[in-house]
């Protein structure tokens, strides 16, 4: 029987994720067996060896046939993600969160193109308060500084203080 084939990794039993990351599987007693997510082929590998010894397969069917027993694979494989409730769970949470906006999104989009109108109405609206807030600044600017024209105020006033911080935006 010819050799197997070796994937884009390089390696017997590693395959890259879309991400970039690498995750191994393997056949056993009929069951496919995911042995986890790494971030390099090698340490993929490294794992994929030490299933390969735990489950007796030949050694050509092994990465690194340099090694040579089952406690050398072990100690030279990376030490396994264990997967448990909690980690579900925080998995489900996070791509709860992440569903959300992006039905928001969607909903948002179809909102837009049902009803163009609104959406015209909106961008005025947001306009005119911008423009009222502009002119409610200017006004009360102008007076404050009618008032300090008519002043007869000390120099050490707190006052000053309070038409200085009452008149001044962000913008300046």
């Amino acid at each position: 029987m010819p050799p197997r084939r070796r994937g884009s990794s390089g390696f017997r039993g590693v395959r890259a994720r879309p991400n970039g990351r690498f995750y191994a599987e393997m056949c056993a007693g009929g069951f496919r067996l995911t042995l986890g997510t790494y971030n390099t082929p090698e340490l993929e590998a490294r794992a994929y060896d030490a299933a390969a010894w735990r489950f007796r397969r030949p050694r050509r069917d092994m990465n690194f046939p340099d090694v040579e027993s089952l406690e050398e694979a072990e100690f030279l494989a990376p030490t396994p993600c264990l997967v448990d409730d909690k980690d579900r769970r925080h998995h489900r949470q996070v791509q709860r969160r992440i569903a959300i906006p992006e039905h928001n999104e969607e909903l948002m989009r179809q909102w837009r193109v049902q009803f163009p109108n609104d959406v015209d109405n909106t961008d005025a609206f947001f306009a005119d308060l911008r423009a009222h807030r502009r002119s409610n600044w200017r006004h009360r600017r102008a007076v404050a500084e009618f008032e300090l024209d008519n002043t007869t105020w000390a120099d050490n006033d707190p006052r000053w203080d309070d038409i200085w911080t009452e008149t001044t935006s962000d913008d300046e």
